[in-house]
């Protein structure tokens, strides 16, 4: 279960930036991306069990889903798929291999108090 890796690095940012900024970490934001190859429950469970014991131990982990999209060549636009495992373009239905977005795994804030 790499998440728990993940869950781990997570933590040890944000241990390190709230020292930084001399304050608690209250929250910890993450964008996921639907392509990501993790899984939103999995890391949230692994998040709750490796903050025990720590600096972050009531520290909560939001995750913002984002969603797939595909740049279709046929169409010359970005597309949203029906299926995160067939990258068609659902308006003509062409095969893309060119994700714009989905890929994420990304902290972009924090919630600090003083």
């Amino acid at each position: 279960m790499h998440e728990l890796s993940i869950a781990l690095s997570i933590l040890d940012l944000a241990e390190e930036e709230g020292q930084k900024r001399g304050g608690r970490v209250a929250a910890v934001h993450v964008k996921l991306g639907r392509h990501s190859g993790i899984v939103k429950e999995a890391l949230l469970s692994s998040f709750e069990m490796a903050r025990e014991g720590t600096a972050l131990a009531q520290a909560e982990l939001m995750i913002e889903e984002v969603p797939l999209v595909i740049h279709c060549s046929a169409c010359a636009a970005d597309q949203t798929p029906s299926s995160a495992y067939e990258l068609r373009c659902p308006v003509c239905g062409a095969l893309s291999h060119e994700i714009v977005i989905g890929r994420e795994l990304e902290v972009h804030a924090l919630e600090i108090e003083s």
